[in-house]
């Protein structure tokens, strides 16, 4: 490598990625699309690489550029944990700056949003950064800050602090048990509407063993996303899998074939241990503790 590499092409680069042209990237970036062809030009040049190939569909990447997106990505994401971190050195004193924290969909959804007004409300120059996805973001690359996690953190960097057990089981709204009747055995499930998954992970596989008559093949709402599973659910549009927490709010659903499916998942709140002196680190963590153990009590 002759030359050194700058950040912004690296951005550029992702943002080419991401977007799937110069232009989209432009947009992405805030930046002019003859900016975004130099960076990339330049990447190429000192890494002695081609990254993309035009196509009609665009720029398609090389296999060069997926290996190297793994790494720009952990640099982005470096980057952007400096901002955050810079951003709570500022100021008068006090609670201050910006939080990144990651959680699934449902949970960001149902649960955070009361936490987070209380915490603007007590600190309101605090900003709250949420990344909702049920993929587990790396807290050891930055990608959050604090994450609320079904699992417990296995890495010694990291501070965990276990929350409770929340418990999930078969629902539904009553409008549709009464409309369809309610199933008393595993097997009368055959005959309803059922709500759940549609791409196959492990997880899913092992319920599927425990629970032949709930496998793909036999569910008439399929989505990945356990937040839509939730709506449709509440909307009676048949039996699904939810949170009994979130089965108590309105409007309340009715929990069926108890026995059938009864799975509890310990719930964490987790962050890096360089944070444990960040002022505004500290109390989003202690109020996602609190918060999250009034969900479960």
């Amino acid at each position: 490598m002759a030359q050194s590499i700058e950040w912004e092409w690296y951005r550029a680069f992702l943002g080419v990625l991401t977007e799937g042209s110069l232009s989209g990237a432009a947009r992405a970036l805030g930046i002019t699309q003859p900016t975004v062809g130099r960076h990339i030009a330049a990447l190429e040049q000192a890494l002695n690489l081609v990254l993309f190939t035009r196509s009609q569909a665009g720029l398609l990447p090389t296999d060069a550029a997926h290996a190297l997106r793994p790494h720009a990505q952990a640099m982005a994401s470096i980057a952007a944990a400096l901002e955050r971190a810079a951003s709570g050195e500022g100021g008068l004193g006090g609670v201050h700056g910006v939080v990144r924290v990651t959680a699934s969909d449902v949970i960001g959804v149902e649960v955070l949003p009361p936490i987070v007004a209380a915490l603007r409300e007590q600190y309101p120059g605090l900003t709250v950064e949420l990344a909702l996805s049920d993929r587990v973001q790396d807290l050891l690359q930055r990608e959050a800050d604090i994450a609320v996690r079904m699992t417990a953190p296995a890495q010694d960097q990291l501070i965990a602090r276990r929350v409770g057990a929340v418990e999930l089981g078969f629902h539904a709204h009553p409008d549709y048990l009464q409309r369809h009747g309610t199933p008393r055995h595993p097997a009368d499930l055959a005959g309803h509407a059922l709500i759940g998954y549609d791409q196959v992970t492990p997880f899913i596989r092992g319920m599927a063993a425990k629970l032949p008559d709930f496998g793909r093949d036999a569910l008439a709402i399929r989505a990945d996303s356990n937040l839509a599973q939730l709506a449709m659910i509440r909307a009676g549009a048949g039996i699904g899998i939810c949170q009994t927490p979130l089965a108590r709010r309105a409007p309340a659903l009715v929990r069926v074939l108890p026995d059938a499916l009864a799975i509890t998942f310990d719930t964490w709140v987790a962050m890096h241990a360089d944070l444990r002196n960040s002022p505004r680190c500290r109390v989003v963590f202690d109020a996602l503790v609190a918060g999250l153990q009034d969900y479960m009590a």
